[in-house]
């Protein structure tokens, strides 16, 4: 049973996080650029993630094999689903070497041109409807690797369609929201302080999540009906728990009105934060 009540203002008001000011001067982009060195790697059934991952892994000099990823990621075949934070483990744990990953949410797309025009590999995690299947809604990951500003297109290295696809700006834009617009950055350890410059405050985790919050807070004011913004909510709300011992009870909220507005059905294939939100404030038979 939902318990939405009075979902709207309860939501706005109990934004008690302070909407932070990223003011950072934007650095000089090249209109266009394009990183080389990656392989292509088809993805194997239900292997998106490992494929992709180890597409970006290719410009480090891992070899083009996805198998060792899909075998640490995802033991039995049949899983459907890898997160964003199992990627960046294997990467940080399995891995020999100085390759780093890390996770952020909350981008946008200044940021993704600014990582790809420093040679900075970059994996998106959307939602994805790919055409002529029409297979319904699901979620996928993008290694972009260019930009055209003129084209208004990103190239990908798209484990389902093929190597070098593009997607338009607004397209990235619609479909990496699905996913609180989050990333996976691949780095040198050797360039650490460098990627985290070009992160700015979004390399610290609670500003971060902070940002996230405030970009989705907007998005469902303009649009209370945008389900994946209050769902996002939810999420941002989750990662804040250790924050503000108020934040599960207002990301209950937010995924209530999500669940009411309506989710793809295969949404919580993916994103787990109803589970721990619902479990945190007692909601057990909502959980089961």
């Amino acid at each position: 049973m939902f318990r939405i009540g009075n979902w709207f203002y309860v939501t706005l008001l109990a934004l008690l996080f302070p909407a932070a000011v990223f003011a950072q001067s934007a650095p000089a982009l090249p209109p266009a650029y394009q990183m080389t060195g990656f392989k292509h790697i088809p993805q194997m059934w239900n292997n998106c993630g490992p494929a992709t991952l180890t597409m970006g892994l290719t410009y480090f000099g891992v070899a083009a094999d996805q198998r060792p990823a899909a075998n640490w990621l995802k033991p039995n075949p049949e899983d459907g689903n890898v997160s964003p934070w199992q990627m960046a483990e294997y990467v940080n744990t399995q891995l020999p070497g100085t390759t780093r990953a890390l996770v952020r949410v909350g981008g946008d797309l200044t940021l993704l041109k600014t990582l790809i025009a420093n040679n900075v590999p970059v994996i998106i995690e959307a939602g994805y409807d790919p055409e002529p299947q029409r297979l319904g809604w699901m979620g996928h990951y993008l290694l972009v690797v260019g930009y055209d500003d003129a084209a208004q297109q990103f190239i990908t290295q798209d484990s389902y369609l093929g190597p070098n696809q593009a997607y338009s700006y607004a397209h990235v834009e619609q479909f990496w929201s699905h996913f609180n617009n989050t990333y996976i950055v691949l780095y040198d350890f050797l360039r650490e302080a460098e990627v985290l410059a070009l992160l700015g405050d979004q390399a610290d985790v609670i500003q971060n999540a902070l940002h996230a919050l405030e970009i989705n807070r907007q998005r469902a004011l303009a649009n209370p009906n945008d389900a994946f913004a209050w769902f996002n909510l939810g999420t941002n709300y989750v990662a804040l728990a250790g924050y503000d011992p108020k934040a599960y009870d207002y990301a209950a909220v937010a995924y209530d009105q999500a669940r009411a507005v309506g989710l793809p059905w295969r949404m919580m294939w993916y994103q787990f934060g109803p589970y721990e939100a619902y479990i945190a404030v007692g909601r057990y038979q909502d959980v089961l």
